[in-house]
């Protein structure tokens, strides 16, 4: 049985969509809807062999932006949670999920070139999950 719903949030139109899916889910389930935003650490640079890391306050503010944005995507949404973490996207979905999780991500379809170059989120999802997935398909806007 679902007792929440999960979805995966990157601010593009693929996952504008993915959310209103999520929030049909929610509703007719009757459960939560929680919409995830996850920011991905900066690379830390290596100049001369010393370790540069970014700023923590310029860190806090990303994550303060990003949480606002989110917030502002879910204003349609009566009672929707806003969750930001930092990490890989499929990683913290899928740390996120329990067995009881509807987890729904958005799949734009991409060129098989661009899925071994790059990799897709949703395919991660899918193999990790501890839970259902739904994955919305979208198509990519030339």
């Amino acid at each position: 049985m679902i007792t929440r719903v999960l979805v995966g949030v990157d601010f593009s139109e693929a996952s504008r969509q993915a959310l209103d899916r999520a929030a049909g889910w929610a509703g007719q389930c009757g459960v939560p809807l929680i919409a995830m935003h996850v920011l991905q650490p900066p690379a830390p640079m290596l100049p001369e062999a010393q370790l540069a890391l970014p700023d923590p306050t310029w860190l806090h503010g990303m994550e303060g932006h990003a949480r606002e944005q989110l917030e502002a995507w879910l204003t349609p949404y009566s009672g929707a949670v806003a969750l930001v973490k930092w990490g890989g996207p499929s990683e913290e979905l899928v740390a996120e999920a329990t067995p009881d999780t509807l987890l729904v991500v958005a799949q734009v379809g991409h060129s098989t070139l661009e899925r071994l170059l790059f990799g897709s989120t949703a395919a991660r999802v899918v193999r990790m999950a501890p839970c259902d997935v739904l994955v919305v398909r979208t198509e990519r806007k030339a």
